[in-house]
């Protein structure tokens, strides 16, 4: 019955939606208008009811190919070149892209390669030694996602390879695990100044130091900072709700996935019992140095440049690519070398992991061929307009721009894309206070929270977002089904969202970082600590 009700409401919603885009516009001017949000909120409310991810990605797609086509006046001719043409081959042979997925197929390999040498069965008993309880090892999780602030793709399935066979032996559930690493990925790259993420921000603003504007937008990332927090309350009290508290319900009594637990196979188990906790230890400090060196050799660290301004410049997609071929050809030798496997155990495990990868492939594909379909209706216009046009209150700028970025990022999938949007609309509003940076070297204090507002609410709608790179990533890292971890962590994403909003709020009127973070962060425990009551009184009562 709940089930019918929601598809039916999700229709209602579609249907009010569309006659408002109907009024605002007519379907022939989609471009630039309420149309252009359209397909991702199909995309997205089918996903989340139905369950099913690829079916619902295909038509918010065609959805968007559709109002592209009726916008150009092309017909079903247009149709079909911008939804296979233009969308899926462009990005199929878009070098960026195929970096990624490049750099997605050889992690996959590594991992199969550390677990039929023995290697995560060896640390898996090794931590069950030092790592005594399910708290312990969330913390665990929390602090190795910490550790690994490079890239947030790295960090999701390098977290995910190490950390399922500890979280499985105490029976945590995969979508806990994949909300641990999800909130631990970009929420970790998004305040570490040596980061894929600082190198993007950085290049945003001209005639400021990149790199010291983004150290002072750290202190005011109250959506990243608020959720490094929940991690660690939830993780130590063991409070969870919403849909999560079902499947930890379930992981207790050895269900880790509630449903769709085959999405994975099982084809990667250890072949050698002689493994060592070294077979996966050192292939991984390996990946993560050949990553690092491939990242700032892009950025032409070894033509002279200086580490700092090589992250700033770096090609991330093919620093990543390269690191982690040197690195796939390094552990081949080292575990050839320990006669843990053989030749063609390892060439086996280059295919094994592969197919390990095709489910999240599939999606990245799916996504990024829903972001061009919304690039072509061009939502960020749309958005950019509606926040243009409230720039006359300035003291609730910050606020507006923090929700404006947390529906465009949820919209489009892109964090980095909204922040590329939402960033020149910041400096055009302060482009006065900016002249003067150059010759007094401040940053004004507005501008600093207005960019934090921006990068903050677009990694909150990254971190929502079901078409969002990340969250494919956190959810393959994990090996747990996609739609399962946006449902379970959507409630946990909207808690800190609502606090930070109301961070942002007071930002606008006192700009007094301390009194900012220190109040946000007396919110967010609050919020927490009522919670965990709540849940325990919920819990008496069913008792």
């Amino acid at each position: 019955m709940k089930k019918h009700l929601s598809k039916f409401i999700f229709a209602l919603l579609v249907v009010v939606f569309t006659i408002c885009c109907a009024v605002s516009a007519p379907v022939t001017e989609a471009a630039g208008t309420l149309w252009s949000l359209l397909p991702p909120i199909v995309a997205i409310g089918l996903a989340l009811i139905t369950k099913e991810v690829y079916s619902s990605l295909f038509i918010g797609i065609v959805t968007g190919g559709i109002l592209a086509a009726a916008n150009a006046g092309t017909g079903f001719e247009g149709m079909f070149e911008a939804i296979l043409k233009e969308g899926f081959i462009a990005n199929l042979a878009d070098s960026y892209n195929v970096g990624i997925l490049i750099f997605l197929v050889v992690l996959g390999a590594i991992v199969v390669l550390m677990n039929k040498a023995g290697g995560s069965r060896a640390y898996g008993e090794w931590a069950t030694k030092h790592i005594k309880s399910r708290a312990g090892a969330c913390i665990a999780t929390f602090f190795l996602g910490v550790l690994i602030f490079v890239d947030d793709y790295f960090n999701c399935l390098t977290v995910g390879s190490v950390m399922r066979p500890v979280t499985d032996k105490y029976k945590v559930s995969r979508s806990k695990l994949a909300y641990l690493i999800d909130s631990t990925a970009a929420p970790v790259c998004i305040i570490a100044p040596i980061s894929s993420w600082a190198a993007a921000v950085s290049g945003t603003v001209e005639g400021v130091n990149g790199i010291q504007l983004f150290i002072s937008t750290i202190p005011y990332n109250l959506y990243a900072l608020l959720t490094l927090l929940m991690v660690v309350f939830i993780s130590l009290t063991g409070v969870d709700y919403g849909s999560m508290k079902l499947h930890e319900k379930n992981a207790e009594k050895g269900d880790l996935f509630t449903t769709r637990s085959t999405v994975y196979a099982e084809d990667d188990k250890p072949s050698h019992t002689k493994g060592k906790v070294i077979d996966l230890i050192l292939p991984v400090v390996i990946l993560i140095v050949l990553c690092v060196v491939g990242m700032i050799y892009t950025g032409g660290f070894f033509s002279g440049k200086d580490f700092i301004n090589s992250f700033a410049d770096c090609d991330a997609s093919y620093g990543l690519s390269l690191g982690s071929m040197a690195a796939l050809i390094v552990i081949i030798g080292y575990f050839l070398c320990r006669k843990v496997l053989t030749f063609t155990e390892c060439m086996d495990s280059v295919a094994t992991g592969f197919k390990q990868m095709v489910p999240a492939i599939l999606i990245l594909t799916f996504a990024w061929t829903l972001k061009t379909m919304t690039g072509f209706l061009e939502a960020g216009v749309f958005v950019s307009g509606l926040v243009e046009n409230a720039t006359g209150l300035r003291v609730l700028l910050p606020l507006i721009l923090f929700v404006v970025a947390i529906g465009l990022s949820f919209a489009t999938g892109t964090s980095w894309g909204t922040f590329g949007i939402l960033i020149p609309i910041v400096t055009s509003v302060f482009s006065t206070e900016l002249a003067d940076v150059s010759t007094s070297g401040d940053i004004p204090s507005m501008v600093i929270i207005c960019i934090s507002a921006c990068l903050a609410g677009a990694v909150c709608g990254d971190h929502c977002s079901p078409i969002s790179d990340t969250t494919i990533m956190a959810s393959t890292g994990a090996q747990c089904d996609h739609v399962n971890h946006v449902s379970t962590q959507l409630p946990y994403a909207l808690t800190v969202a609502a606090v930070s909003a109301a961070g942002y709020l007071l930002a606008g009127f006192v700009q007094n970082v301390l009194l900012v973070l220190g109040l946000s962060s007396a919110m967010m425990i609050f919020v927490l600590v009522l919670l965990k009551l709540i849940m325990g009184t919920v819990k008496q009562e069913k008792n």
